[in-house]
């Protein structure tokens, strides 16, 4: 325990590698008791944090104005620490296997900095034996160092929820993991710093590793059967939320809704552990089943626009299209794999012309990963039929008065319906229908309230 007492006592530091929406809440919630570096490759980003900005928005501005964290983008600065906490992402590649690019590229970044007597705590999801099998090899390699003599290793999988300011680092129960007894006493009780509910010591490194995997793989699966119960009661045109509401006044009934499953993690996790499973000879079923339905969410919602736009008389090619939320989650601008752009690409395969808006997300993220430019809500004009995709509080807070001005003008309809029909009645009839239609992804309207005011409405 003699490098906790350093550390408590400012003796040595800790250093955080990979400063995102995960490892910077990390760093700011340590600064608070104890000296930290925070190291990121992304040397615009570091500028942004030196200059009190908070591109996650996940602490805000002021908070990073006021913290101590000593941000660089100078690796030999990790030399200075003794306790490193590795943060950086673990996506898949496009054949959905693991992408270890990031933590082994962390792993080079600090094996080459890395000092005698220091503890490596691996964060980053990955599936059972990633940290010793993958990891270690690479610190040894790159330091010369020995892992057990010269240094030791640890996991703790990060739990953070990004958007959420509810569950926060300090409130979730943080499991922790060592190479051995004496290194696991260490990891707890820096982390015991930090996490006022406390944290839950695994048996093994590999036992960590794998109950992170699954918390998400676990959520997936259960989204997945909400989404094909959505599919399944739009046939029956029954009200998917509705029976859902009705199911949920027994105590048992799990919690969860149909929706657009992408982001950094329940998208990407589950496939950790199928690829792991594959090598050691077992095929996924469900694991892979539930992945296949979210996957396909997408291209299924789109088709579900194209039809109720042909139901109202709508020329697809080259009709006008609003999308209200581009990021993979509500309150949050990371747009990292969000299956909204799957929704965007489809309804562009059929000719439609769609226009986004987003208040939250992060414009040259989107810019730079999709090639989306976003639009103020005042340029949504004479749209065809607007979505909302994500519920963040600003979009929440669009009235369905405000939605409907959005659309063309009675008076212009009637103009083109004048030019397409003879007969009074059906002029009638065309100027009366529900033209106005309203995809709610997520069911933040009420649904008969929208009907009510002549919405042609639908949601998952």
């Amino acid at each position: 325990m003699e490098l906790y007492k350093k550390i408590i006592n400012r003796e040595e530091k800790i250093s955080l590698l990979g400063l995102g929406y995960v490892g910077m809440p990390i760093a700011v919630a340590f600064a608070k008791k104890i000296d930290v570096i925070g190291f990121d490759v992304n040397k615009e980003k570091i500028n942004l944090y030196r200059s009190g900005i908070d591109p996650t928005k996940e602490v805000g501005n002021e908070i990073i104005k006021s913290t101590t964290v000593d941000f660089t983008a100078d690796e030999t600065r990790l030399r200075e620490a003794k306790f490193h906490i590795v943060a950086v992402p673990t996506p898949v590649k496009e054949d959905r296997t693991p992408d270890l690019t990031p933590v082994e590229s962390a792993s080079r970044t600090l094996g080459r900095n890395l000092t005698k007597g220091s503890i490596v705590v691996f964060e980053s999801t990955v599936y059972p034996g990633v940290t010793e099998e993958v990891c270690v090899p690479i610190l040894e390699k790159e330091s010369g160092l020995q892992c057990g003599v010269d240094f030791k290793v640890g996991y703790s999988p990060e739990r953070i929820n990004p958007g959420d300011k509810e569950h926060r680092l300090e409130t979730i129960i943080k499991v922790v993991a060592g190479m051995d007894q004496e290194t696991l006493d260490v990891v707890a009780k820096v982390y015991e710093l930090v996490v006022d509910v406390g944290v839950h010591k695994a048996e093994s490194i590999k036992v960590a590793e794998a109950a992170k995997v699954i918390e998400n793989a676990q959520r997936d699966i259960n989204i997945a059967f909400m989404n094909e119960l959505s599919i399944i009661f739009n046939k029956m045109n029954i009200d998917t939320k509705a029976v859902l509401e009705a199911a949920g006044t027994k105590w048992n009934f799990l919690n969860f809704s149909p929706g657009l499953v992408g982001g950094h993690c329940i998208g990407v996790d589950p496939y950790y552990l199928t690829y792991k499973a594959e090598q050691m000879g077992y095929h996924s079923q469900i694991i892979l089943s539930g992945r296949k339905i979210n996957d396909d969410m997408g291209k299924y919602v789109a088709e579900s626009i194209v039809k109720k736009m042909i139901k109202a008389n709508k020329q697809i090619n080259g009709a006008k299209v609003a999308i209200f939320g581009v990021t993979f989650k509500e309150n949050c601008p990371d747009v990292r794999n969000t299956k909204v752009v799957d929704v965007i690409k489809e309804l562009e395969e059929y000719g439609v012309d769609v226009k986004v808006v987003d208040p939250a997300a992060d414009k040259e993220d989107l810019w730079r990963e999709y090639r989306i430019n976003l639009c103020e809500i005042e340029d949504i004009k004479e749209m065809d039929a607007v979505i909302f995709a994500v519920p963040h509080e600003e979009i929440k807070a669009i009235s369905l008065e405000k939605i409907k001005d959005m659309f063309k003008p009675v008076e212009k309809v009637y103009l083109e319906a004048l030019n397409e029909v003879a007969a009074t009645s059906e002029l009638e009839q065309d100027i009366n229908r529900n033209d106005c239609i309203l995809i709610d992804i997520k069911g933040m309207y009420n649904r008969k309230e929208a009907e009510d005011k002549g919405f042609l409405y639908w949601r998952l």
